[in-house]
């Protein structure tokens, strides 16, 4: 990142090549969590609210009944299609957050959030059409969270292990900061916190 607030995980700065895939318009949903599992875990309830308090464990268990009902292959993004989709992929303008450089046009976060989540999709969208990659839940990456490195590559996937998984965008929960498409944040598979959801990538 060659953004000034830009932390020292985000660097260096390197060539990434990916091949297609799609990823969600919305991160997944209550309702859409419900249909799948049966159960819904989160803190804050309504039907197109994102679902948190999901772990990383929690969403390969989903994506793997997904799969099953659906006949599909589902998974969650690499933290490189993550970026490259919240960054507008090759529609990109360059933003600090994900369509807009101001944040409030994009993001649910501490300063409008109201102290909770909100509807999927309320907020404008990005250069790619995707909602809500800056804000509302943090999104968990398929990835182990390590240093990034500075050759090119080719649909990069992250070291090969690790104690934490990737998550990016923000939430309702935190700052500015933490919203930026290149802001990378991590915790442990297993945990789940009300502010930490995901969403699909085929």
């Amino acid at each position: 990142s060659t953004d000034s607030d830009a932390d020292s995980d985000e660097r260096p700065i390197h060539r990434v090549t990916l091949s297609d895939y799609r990823l969600g318009k919305y991160e997944v949903t209550q309702e859409e969590w419900k249909a799948v599992m049966g159960s819904n875990p989160s803190e804050f309830k309504g039907d197109n609210l994102p679902v948190e308090r999901v772990s990383w464990n929690d969403c390969q268990a989903f994506i793997s009944k997904l799969n099953a009902l659906t006949g599909l292959c589902f998974r969650l993004p690499t933290e490189a299609e993550w970026e490259y989709a919240a960054r507008g992929g090759n529609r990109s303008e360059g933003y600090k957050y994900s369509g807009s450089n101001h944040i409030g046009d994009v993001a649910w976060y501490d300063a409008n959030s109201g102290g909770n989540t909100h509807p999927v999709g309320k907020k404008l969208p990005n250069e790619l059409g995707l909602y809500d990659m800056s804000g509302n839940v943090w999104e968990w990456c398929s990835d182990w969270y390590g240093a990034y490195s500075s050759s090119s590559s080719s649909n990069p996937t992250g070291p090969d292990r690790g104690s934490d998984r990737v998550n990016r965008g923000g939430s309702w929960d935190g700052t500015a900061r933490y919203c930026r498409v290149s802001n990378r944040d991590y915790l442990t598979p297993a945990i789940t916190i009300d502010d930490l959801g995901f969403r699909l990538a085929f």
